[in-house]
């Protein structure tokens, strides 16, 4: 058997809605071409459909792996910036591996890709040598691997949500479904549902122009109703 090697990546860091899921997979260095073989890459790249598929089969060349699943309230309510939050996270994740990897290729989310990765061996309770890369799950195919696990947990985790408050669309804030759904719930509920994550700009920004319309209204309505007092 060869060296143990691990991949990390992120689905949902950017949504407006659901959660973050982090995957950690640890591969023998001997199975790597069988994951090459699969035809893992970028699971933006892949179609749901596909993307699906290749899960199990993923997992079943797996010597090891974890999936974190963090909700938007932990989202909402992190210490920190979301830099900082990913890389405490990459760590838990790695830390609660079974089987330990050697060597670690890791999604880095910080501009300065050395620095990501010094800062997740920093928090590592074991040795390993650390390779952080922008757009490593383009890269490195163990690191597409954990990307498509991370990217079909969020997606279930979607479907669920939307089975309970309808069409949410995919969560982004660039989805027209995802902000026409964020509004309408506003306009009817006075607030957001427990799903978003608080202090994003699409909802402030929302916030403010439903809030600005309603004044309107309420403004209107009065001046209507001042009209016809004084008309009698």
């Amino acid at each position: 058997m060869g060296r143990k090697i691990a991949g990390i990546d992120e689905a949902g860091r950017g949504p407006v809605i659901g959660p973050m899921v982090i995957t950690a997979i640890v591969v023998d260095e001997e199975n790597l071409p069988g994951l090459e073989e699969l035809g893992v890459k970028d699971s933006k790249k892949l179609t749901p459909k596909r993307r699906e598929k290749l899960f199990n089969e993923i997992l079943s060349l797996a010597d090891d792996y974890v999936v974190l699943v963090l909700s938007p309230e932990e989202i909402s309510s992190r210490e920190g910036t979301l830099n900082e939050f990913e890389v405490e996270n990459f760590a838990k994740a790695l830390n609660s591996l079974k089987v330990k990897p050697d060597v670690i290729y890791a999604d880095a989310a910080d501009v300065d890709e050395e620095r990501f990765g010094r800062e997740l061996k920093e928090r590592l309770s074991f040795e390993a040598e650390i390779i952080a890369k922008h757009r490593a799950d383009a890269l490195f195919p163990v690191v597409s691997a954990a990307s498509i696990v991370a990217k079909v947990t969020r997606d279930r985790e979607i479907e669920k949500l939307k089975a309970e408050y309808g069409e949410i669309g995919s969560g982004y804030p660039s989805d027209p479904r995802t902000r026409a759904f964020l509004e309408n719930y506003y306009r009817e509920h006075g607030a957001f549902p427990p799903i978003v994550r608080r202090g994003w700009k699409t909802l402030k920004k929302i916030e403010e122009r439903l809030r600005a319309e309603m004044e309107t209204k309420k403004s209107k309505k009065g001046q209507l109703s001042l009209e016809d007092f004084l008309r009698r």
